[in-house]
């Protein structure tokens, strides 16, 4: 049984993180349960002049970051389980708070660049060309103490761009009259939300440090998640290790990222089904084929009749020898969900010993659906062979 496995850019359909489960297919041996894809969409452009990640790279370790950075020149925080090390705007090139934010694991998982007193993009025309051809993810009116330009400017717009694994957001403040940025965050997908400049405890940082002139403010806007900020932390510690955004996949760290995740407490239930539906997928890539099935009869209980958790409790039984639980997972996800591609190849694979005039229907149907999917292209072509040998 093959199944498949996603990354791009939050599950959950990426915006909001947890939402939808739009299906970019990526064959992974001996991996059958799907994961939410991030990004789920056609990338905006990204090129950029602004020298950003100068100092680390994203998954870079922290022990190498430490030999180019010595410990007693930064200022060192909490950040969740993790840490945040800072190289003050006076060690910067760019004359900005540099903050860097470490997972308990040691990795670099996102950075913020603060500048409080607003830097000019008049020098940065490659930024500025991009930031014109992005729509505004965000935009509101926020007043800042200490900017360089006028303090009329207070039209404030957050955009969004990135590549495959990465995401970079950019807070400018009046973009159409004379560009300031205030923030830039770069982050791995799992944790673009936890990295918005928008953010409260982000946007508190463009207060003055040494109190407030009259007039002078931060608006108390900002988003901040209902959802505790352990659960998010660890839920997107689990999906870098389990969908290998920073080296090879890893389920130990993964399984260790859900449970915690599980621990916290999510209120939602979306995420709460979620958690359990992707911790059940790391015990699937471990082999503990009872507990995952456990923990996706769990997410199910939360939140029933969901194909892909369906898909991949029919892949649980597969693998614990029960055919007639798996094909009835199977059947159901493609009864909720006519155009599934993968659940229907699953089906065709159980069935095909038994039916193969069934399997070769689900295996047509496939082909349909699969058609035009570069990631489908080899599973396409053992399909097309097996069809083949079906019809004679």
């Amino acid at each position: 049984m093959v199944m498949a496995n996603q990354r791009g850019r939050n599950g959950i359909c990426r915006r909001p993180y947890l939402a939808g489960l739009c299906l970019v297919w990526l064959t992974v041996y001996f991996t059958a349960c799907e994961t939410p894809n991030p990004r789920q969409q056609n990338l905006p452009p990204s090129e950029s002049d602004l020298p950003l990640l100068k100092s680390a790279s994203v998954c870079e370790r922290k022990e190498n970051f430490l030999q180019r950075h010595p410990l007693a020149s930064l200022k060192v925080t909490r950040w969740g389980t993790g840490q945040e090390l800072m190289i003050p705007a006076d060690r910067s090139p760019l004359h900005g708070d540099e903050s860097y934010f470490f997972d308990e694991d040691g990795l670099l998982v996102g950075a913020l660049y603060s500048f409080p007193g607003g830097l000019d993009l008049k020098p940065y025309p490659v930024l500025r060309h991009t930031l014109t051809l992005l729509k505004p993810a965000l935009e509101f009116y926020l007043h800042v103490a200490n900017l360089s330009t006028e303090s009329s400017m207070d039209s404030t717009a957050l955009y969004e761009t990135g590549d495959e694994k990465t995401t970079t957001q950019y807070l400018v403040i009046s973009f159409r009259e004379r560009p300031a940025l205030l923030q830039a965050s770069v982050t791995t997908d799992p944790y673009v939300r936890l990295f918005s400049p928008y953010r409260r405890e982000f946007l508190s940082r463009l207060k003055p440090s040494g109190g407030r002139k009259e007039g002078q403010q931060v608006d108390t806007q900002g988003a901040e998640d209902k959802e505790p900020f352990a659960s998010l932390q660890q839920f997107a510690r689990g999906q870098t290790a389990q969908l290998s955004y920073c080296g090879p996949q890893n389920y130990r760290v993964a399984a260790d990222a859900y449970q915690k995740a599980i621990a916290s407490g999510f209120t939602n239930k979306v995420w709460q089904a979620e958690a359990h539906h992707k911790y059940g997928q790391t015990l699937y890539g471990l082999g503990e084929y009872e507990k995952a099935k456990s923990e996706m009869l769990q997410s199910l209980a939360i939140r029933p009749n969901t194909p892909e958790i369906l898909n991949n409790l029919g892949s649980v039984h597969q693998k614990l020898g029960d055919k007639a639980a798996a094909q009835a997972a199977f059947e159901k996800a493609v009864v909720l969900r006519p155009n599934y591609a993968i659940a229907r190849f699953n089906l065709a694979e159980t069935v095909e010993p038994t039916n193969p005039k069934r399997a070769l229907t689900e295996y047509e149907t496939y082909l349909a659906l699969a058609d035009g999917i570069p990631e489908e292209a080899d599973r396409i072509a053992l399909v097309q062979q097996r069809v083949k040998a079906l019809k004679h």
